[in-house]
């Protein structure tokens, strides 16, 4: 019990002192109360009819997940359209549908492989072992045309890689407009999707063959990228700098790459093992701001820091208290305990939990 009042108190100090030290401290932080999304995912027994339109028996079965929201979370206004996705699986696929809002239906690009985001598109992320490297990203637009890619480190890191050519062979999608689709003489109504994932191909970051087990978690999240547009000698013309990104759980930063802010997607065979608490944010709260601070001193001074010298600088010493601190010759590994798990963090950002 004292146990647990100690990390209250230390996240207390956390949140009311440490968080402008954080914003100040020379490196990109989310500006945001650290509270990810949980979506529990039931299992089903019947693949959903992947058409796109999502009116078959298996999603009756599936709930929504919570309106999308800026990326940046409640300091924007909320989105102009709404969006929202939902999730199913069985032993063989993970199964994504979404839905949105959308007056102007438009798609201009039709290569696989191509930076969909140019275009109004739908995203999804996946982080399955929690480790923020080594993650899923796939992208569509309402042509159905996709891009799928493996990103080795996030974009802050130096060894980051997003690799083109990984494919998530035996991928399945699909979509249904409601409207037309690049006729700006209607107003349409919106467009829908369906997504059909191998475990055969996600197990790869999963660090297990096949399907997940029941109440296995990984962290997730969705964004929807929304362009402004106007209408130049009867097309639908993108206006420069207009860009909106719409996300599932916010990030508190306009930056899709990192992963310890995304939400969490549990496994479930049935209702009776969803969960709302999942105690390992709270190490991962912990180790992000240990790794921003650590991030920022290096920007600023070229080596990493001591806890002795983190712990002098003004409002960083409740964020690295009881963190035991190695330094390595390419940087460091930071170690932190609470009642259920060890974890750490290097500087490349790589978490790992165990538990005690």
């Amino acid at each position: 019990m004292k146990r647990i009042l100690s990390l209250l108190l230390i996240f207390c100090f956390i949140s009311i002192f440490a968080e402008k030290a954080l914003l100040d401290c020379g490196f990109p932080v989310p500006n945001i109360e650290f509270n990810p999304k949980i979506y529990n995912c039931l299992k089903t027994e019947t693949a959903p009819i992947l058409d796109g339109k999502l009116d078959d028996e298996a999603w009756k079965m599936s709930e929504w997940t919570d309106e999308f929201v800026d990326i940046e979370g409640n300091s924007k206004p909320l989105p102009y359209l709404k969006t929202k996705a939902k999730l199913l699986w069985d032993e063989d696929n993970l199964y994504i549908a979404a839905e949105m809002e959308e007056p102007q239906l438009w798609a201009t690009l039709k290569d696989h492989d191509s930076v969909i985001y140019f275009d109004n598109d739908f995203e999804v992320f996946l982080d399955p072992d929690w480790d923020t490297q080594n993650y899923y990203e796939m992208e569509m637009n309402a042509l159905n045309t996709t891009w799928d890619l493996l990103i080795t480190q996030t974009y802050y890191e130096e060894d980051c890689h997003a690799i083109d050519s990984w494919e998530i062979a035996g991928m399945q999608t699909a979509v249904h407009l409601n409207g037309t689709l690049n006729d700006p003489e209607d107003e349409d109504i919106g467009w829908s999707l369906e997504i059909a994932m191998p475990w055969k191909v996600l197990e790869e970051c999963a660090n297990h063959n096949g399907a997940p087990q029941p109440q296995e978690m990984w962290r997730m999240n969705f964004s929807r990228v929304q362009w402004e547009l106007d209408v130049v000698n009867g097309r639908y013309e993108k206006k420069k700098k207009s860009e909106n990104n719409w996300v599932w759980s916010p990030q508190g930063i306009i930056a899709m790459h990192y992963p310890e802010m995304w939400g969490v997607l549990v496994f479930c065979e049935n209702k009776d093992q969803f969960i709302t608490d999942i105690p390992k944010l709270d190490c991962v709260d912990i180790l992000r701001k240990f790794y921003y601070i650590q991030k920022g001193f290096h920007l600023q001074n070229h080596y990493y820091a001591t806890l002795n010298q983190l712990e002098q600088i003004p409002g960083y010493s409740g964020i690295v208290a009881g963190f035991q601190l190695f330094l390595t010759p390419n940087g460091y590994e930071a170690l932190y305990k609470d009642d259920k798990f060890s974890c750490t963090i290097r500087q490349d950002r790589k978490m790992k939990f165990r538990k005690n």
